[in-house]
């Protein structure tokens, strides 16, 4: 990055934190982190638009229309957008990377701050309030395995951290803290698994079909803006959790 232009971006930055409440501020958000995706924008606490993605297509191939349209939607321009908002993971790597890369690209034409937020906390922030002790994050990470963390629902405290693994690897590891609670499995495998959930004995549980994460990414950004957390767009960094299938498919082909 040029040099004028990162001190540009730094100004801008410092200009956006100190004026930044939240009582307004204009959110693009962004989740490419499965084969569908969303695109959102926000006004405040308002949902102005929400553009589900076509998962018939690639990323690359829809995305800028994708933005285009959620522009459209909610009668706004990309100058008036304050702050973007993305997934930064876990999820598919090509994916990840496209969302990872295409909201940097407009942070720097934009001149905006950008937030990347984890896909599982985007998921846990969809779980009302008081529907269990318990909140589970659970997505379908494929071979075989989950993206899984735990969350106390009461204070948001990580209880387990994120991980890729087998769904009974991973219900077995966590049966201390299901045992007496309450459990809210949420993400695109919670349904998938619901027997294997039954079968460890894990306490009360239920699933829920998780609804696109773009908007649930806006309302986290708007409160972490507010608390100073928005960055430069080359801080945001993806979240893996396990290493890329590209780089596990070159390891066994490399092995005599």
């Amino acid at each position: 990055m040029a040099v004028g232009t990162r001190s540009r971006l730094e100004k801008t930055l410092v200009e956006y934190t100190m004026a930044c409440t939240p009582n307004y501020v204009v959110i693009l958000s962004l989740d490419t982190t499965t084969r569908g995706g969303s695109t959102a924008i926000a006004r405040d606490a308002q949902l102005l638009a929400l553009v589900r993605g076509d998962a018939t297509r690639s990323h690359s191939e829809r995305l800028p229309g994708e933005i285009a349209a959620a522009l459209s939607e909610a009668g706004l321009l990309r100058a008036d957008i304050d702050l973007l908002a993305v997934a930064t993971g876990p999820g598919a790597f090509t994916g990840l990377r496209i969302g990872l890369a295409a909201m940097q690209g407009l942070a720097m034409t934009l001149c905006r701050p950008v937030i990347g937020i984890s896909a599982l906390d985007a998921l846990a922030d969809e779980v009302p309030a008081g529907t269990a002790t318990l909140v589970a994050p659970w997505m379908d990470a494929q071979r075989g395995e989950v993206f899984a963390m735990l969350l106390d629902a009461a204070s948001g405290r990580t209880l387990e951290s994120p991980l890729a693994a087998p769904p009974a690897v991973v219900l077995a590891a966590w049966r201390a803290h299901l045992d007496g609670h309450t459990a809210v499995f949420i993400g695109d495998a919670a349904e998938r698994d619901a027997a294997l959930v039954a079968e460890a004995g894990a306490g009360q549980w239920s699933t829920r079909r998780p609804p696109p994460l773009a908007p649930a990414l806006a309302r986290l950004a708007r409160i972490r803006a507010a608390r100073g957390e928005a960055g430069l767009p080359q801080q945001l960094t993806p979240i893996y959790v396990r290493r890329p299938d590209v780089e596990i498919e070159r390891e066994r082909r490399e092995r005599p």
